[in-house]
């Protein structure tokens, strides 16, 4: 089998505009995690984060995998991310390679994707039964410069009340 070189893919300059504000995600990325515990200290995991335009650059992919400290798989899966023009939403999914589980990250109950000049915000409710200890999450990522962006995870059961649990933080990898 011939190896194929990875590539990240181009941006249609037929996509909805809105598209690029997730293009901060294309390439490779390393990160840092840390999730906050019952107990109130921080478990710290690492991982990679590879965003790729696709569909002709009408989508955006992004693969995140997660491990322990010592090498160990806990989190992977890939997140597909497109905007609706016809219905000025997003539309982005999340599958759990390890579980074959779907998310919708996305659903209008929380109050869909904001954007505020910074940050890209949306809230979603956790799939049942689960072994979270939450019903909802909400995701904010951060672009302060080409090289770094933050993840920051908020939970909540009730949308009203919401505490930080995780954050990530990325850092551009070669490309």
């Amino acid at each position: 089998m011939q190896h194929v070189k990875r590539e990240f893919g181009k941006l249609s300059p037929n996509a909805p505009a809105e598209l690029s504000r997730f293009a901060f995600l294309i390439g490779n990325w390393r990160f840092e995690a840390k999730v906050k515990l019952p107990d109130g200290k921080w478990q710290f995991f690492q991982g990679t984060w590879v965003g790729r335009y696709i569909l002709d650059g009408h989508a955006i992919a992004d693969e995140y995998r997660m491990t322990d400290m010592s090498g160990s798989l806990v989190v992977l899966g890939l997140n597909l991310r497109a905007y609706d023009v016809s219905k000025q939403t997003w539309n982005i999914k999340w599958l759990n390679g390890l579980t074959g589980t779907w998310t919708d990250l996305t659903p209008p109950e929380p109050g869909g994707v904001t954007y505020n000049g910074r940050s890209i915000i949306y809230a979603f409710k956790e799939l049942a039964p689960t072994d979270s200890t939450h019903a909802y999450t909400r995701a904010t990522y951060t672009n302060d410069a080409k090289s770094h962006f933050t993840w920051r995870g908020e939970k909540s059961s009730d949308r009203n009340a919401w505490s930080e649990f995780m954050v990530v933080e990325c850092h551009r990898g070669k490309q």
